[in-house]
């Protein structure tokens, strides 16, 4: 088929954090189609340009250098969310009209409902929109909680008149998982209006392969037992969830396993956070190089996330490396695996979870049967190939390139 413009919230390279992985794949499966020219914002860490420009047919990086507080004011004043003027770039809406007005661009796939707002009102070709989840009902979660209420629930209503403007502009919306899809459908004032379509994240099984892996040197040496939990440590769901880790389940944990020790493995972690660190049975590692080696060597990794939007890749990752994982109802949102099958999953009570803890690993047989049966079931069920093989069809273009004749 001819040109495919992909707008991405953040450069999609390398893919080593959630919604970055998601952008990595889709944009890979859309070079299987046709050529892609990219818009996208730099990386907070400022990589991946290099290997961007590698695959796209022409690209733009926008810098991210507007101040928070000034994308507050332009909200304000226009009566949008936050979200959008946090990302709106004069530079980068004038290459997207030049890119359409050179090359025969016959579709724009947007990922984020950030960058829906660069899609021409007068562009005539296929839209589709990767929501992933759904941004507006997670800053209601907030407003709900009572973290800054006034803020939150402003920018989960105008950002939910966002998603529902993206939906009926686009030819379909795709959403991560069947309850994500639910949840959209319940905040729209017309859901017939809006076409809505799921597609699931994937894994790279090879890559998570733990026959590949070993173990981080430092958790094999000490004893433990030693539990993992990743992400990016300053995406709040993901900092509320290690705090409550080592607040409310490591003291239940350790008055039953007195070596039992949490390590925290991800990047930018918060200073609430590195106040923990080297406490009693407490280790924030920070940005690590690979986060195989962590996983390998855990006797189980834990998500108990309290706020949880979509598919979570931890979990998918953990399981694809046949590790045991101790989740919340939350984080195993949109994976379809049986509890005591393939996972653990316990509300997030200490001393619940602590008893299931301690009853598995006082079995090695039974940990290494869950193991097992996670990674089955990834390979199984989350192939990004099969994942992504609607995409062609939602573009009228066959897995060959060549678009269907209108």
């Amino acid at each position: 088929m001819g040109g495919i413009l992909f707008l991405a919230h953040r450069v999609p390279f390398p893919p080593d954090r959630g919604d970055r992985i998601r952008a990595h794949h889709l944009l890979k499966a859309l070079a299987r189609l046709g050529p892609v020219h990219v818009g996208c914002f730099a990386a907070e860490d400022g990589v991946g340009e290099g290997a961007l420009a590698a695959l796209a047919a022409s690209h733009h990086v926008a810098a991210r250098t507007k101040p928070l507080p000034l994308a507050g004011l332009e909200a304000v004043l226009a009566g949008k969310p936050v979200s959008l003027t946090a990302f709106h770039s004069r530079a980068l809406e004038a290459w997207v009209r030049r890119t359409i007005a050179e090359h025969r661009i016959e579709a724009i796939v947007v990922f984020s409902g950030q960058m829906g707002q660069y899609v021409p009102d007068d562009f005539t070709g296929p839209v589709i929109v990767d929501l992933c989840d759904v941004d507006s009902a997670k800053f209601a979660s907030y407003a709900a909680a009572g973290e800054r209420v006034w803020l939150n629930a402003r920018e989960a209503r105008l950002l939910g008149r966002e998603e529902e403007r993206l939906g009926r502009r686009a030819d379909a919306t795709i959403l991560i998982s069947e309850a994500e899809a639910a949840l959209y459908r319940s905040r729209l004032t017309d859901p017939a209006a809006v076409r809505i379509e799921v597609m699931g994240n994937g894994i790279d099984a090879a890559f998570f392969d733990p026959a590949a892996t070993a173990p981080h040197p430092d958790l094999a040496a000490r004893p433990g037992p030693h539990f993992v939990f990743t992400g990016q440590m300053d995406y709040r769901p993901n900092e509320q969830a290690a705090l409550w880790v080592i607040e409310a389940l490591l003291p239940v944990l350790r008055a039953r396993l007195p070596q039992a020790t949490f390590h925290v493995v991800g990047r930018s972690p918060t200073s609430r956070l590195m106040a923990h660190d080297g406490a009693p049975g407490v280790r924030v590692w920070g940005a690590v190089a690979d986060v195989r080696p962590f996983l390998a060597a855990a006797d189980a990794v834990l998500a108990p996330l309290l706020i949880a939007r979509g598919v979570q890749n931890k979990v998918l990752e953990a399981m694809a490396m046949a590790r045991p994982v101790v989740l919340t109802p939350e984080a195993a949102t949109g994976i379809a695996a049986e509890d005591g099958a393939q996972w653990l999953v316990c509300p997030p009570d200490p001393a619940a979870m602590a008893a299931r803890i301690e009853l598995l690993l006082s079995d090695p047989e039974a940990v290494t049967r869950l193991g097992g049966a996670a990674r089955r079931f990834v390979l199984g069920h989350h192939d990004w190939e099969a994942m992504l093989s609607p995409l062609a069809g939602l573009l009228g273009a066959p897995q060959d390139g060549r678009r269907h004749a209108a």
